[in-house]
């Protein structure tokens, strides 16, 4: 049967199976990294949260690349990648153990929802009603609420010579938000050292919102410390969302022409961090919401990362409309991570790929809802590499 003759989440399926086979056909690596072992899968015990058993999966490749996810928080716990002397080291910010990220944590790794990112006074209103959400960020919703995705035991529903597939069922009424909401995550590790991560979320029984993210915290010295502003990069955005001093969007597409948030040529992070600029200091340094160029909904190139030093690369692809980029502002030593390190204040940077913030609540941005008994799907792949 043609793929163009299926029903789009089966289309989604196959579209995705094919580009993971042509991923795993590509060339093979260099003779140099032919000796590394290939390790493609393995799980083990990692204790338990609130009385359910915890698992993590290793997951690697031909190129000695690794990942590790967590089955609780679907996190992605570690990613050991190459630097330009083929020297492996983790590039995520995190926790050795569990208990770590039992503990009070920003998020660290964590797939965030129902809805990632802030929604203004925790309400919105769907088909006419007003749903009032948990508020946890101040007077506003962040991350899903109190006990957002990333306080849940995942399922793990299938596993694959280099991949992983976790569900969550989120409830009608969790957290305040109305209908049954049921997500599949999963992550791909190939051997040309792309991470893909990707999402399908179903509404079951009612229209609801959804905006489901990662949090990964990088930093591509591989040290685990040290601020991350010499870091360069570069993201394809003409647009980004201004916010107002409680950072939720105004409802503006600004442009980015002439403003510290001008990153459409390669810019050292820290080079414009600290401007006298009122969005600088509402958020203090970067933590906005980029309005992505090209078309959404298309698998296409975002942003750029290089770090000078150890010359590892970050590509992040994607189908989303947006990207949340953060400086780590919030970091402030009360998080004790992997090796015993604290982390400190810009320690590392997110690249929250979604939907806009406070879409719910602003009729202009690309809209978060999902009818009753559709789906909506989403990748994005983490392209690391070395120069």
């Amino acid at each position: 049967m043609r793929i163009d003759m299926l029903d789009p989440l089966s289309r989604y399926t196959a579209l995705s199976a094919l580009t993971l086979l042509a991923a795993c056909s590509s060339a093979p690596p260099p003779a140099a990294e032919k000796s590394t072992p290939k390790i493609t899968m393995n799980k083990e015990s990692w204790g338990a949260a609130g009385g359910r058993p915890v698992d993590l999966y290793t997951l690697g490749n031909a190129r000695g690349m690794q990942a590790k996810v967590s089955t609780y928080g679907a996190i992605l716990v570690s990613v050991v990648a190459p630097d330009r002397r083929g020297q492996l080291a983790d590039v995520l910010l995190g926790h050795d153990t569990l208990a770590g990220y039992l503990g009070t944590h920003p998020y660290m790794g964590a797939v965030v929802g129902r809805y990632g990112n802030r929604i203004g006074k925790g309400r919105f209103r769907l088909n006419g009603v007003e749903h009032k959400l948990a508020v946890n960020n101040g007077a506003n919703h962040l991350h899903g609420g109190i006990n957002g995705f990333d306080k849940a035991v995942w399922t793990a529903v299938d596993e694959g010579p280099q991949s992983v597939a976790l569900r969550h069922v989120s409830p009608d009424g969790d957290e305040g938000y109305p209908g049954e909401l049921d997500v599949t995550v999963t992550y791909t590790l190939t051997d040309d050292n792309d991470l893909r991560i990707a999402y399908v979320m179903k509404a079951t029984g009612k229209d609801t919102v959804a905006n489901i993210t990662n949090h990964a915290y990088f930093n591509l010295t591989g040290k685990g410390e040290g601020e991350i502003v010499d870091h360069e990069i570069r993201i394809d955005a003409d647009r980004f969302t201004p916010v107002d001093g409680g950072l939720i969007p105004t409802g503006e597409l600004k442009s980015v022409e002439g403003t510290p948030f001008d990153f459409r040529k390669f810019v050292r992070i820290g080079e414009r961090i600290a401007a006298e600029d009122d969005q600088i200091r509402f958020g203090k340094g970067y933590d906005h919401n980029f309005v992505l160029n090209g078309t959404p909904g298309t698998l296409r190139s975002t942003i750029r990362v290089k770090e000078p030093v150890s010359g590892r690369t970050l590509e992040v692809l994607t189908t989303e409309p947006g990207v949340q980029f953060y400086t780590g502002n919030f970091l402030d030593g009360s998080v004790v991570g992997k090796g015993g390190k604290k982390y400190l204040f810009r320690n590392g940077f997110c690249l929250e790929t979604q939907h806009f913030p406070d879409s719910p609540n602003k009729k202009q941005f690309p809209t978060t809802t999902i009818k009753a008994g559709e789906s909506r799907l989403s990748t994005t792949v983490f392209r690391f590499a070395a120069e």
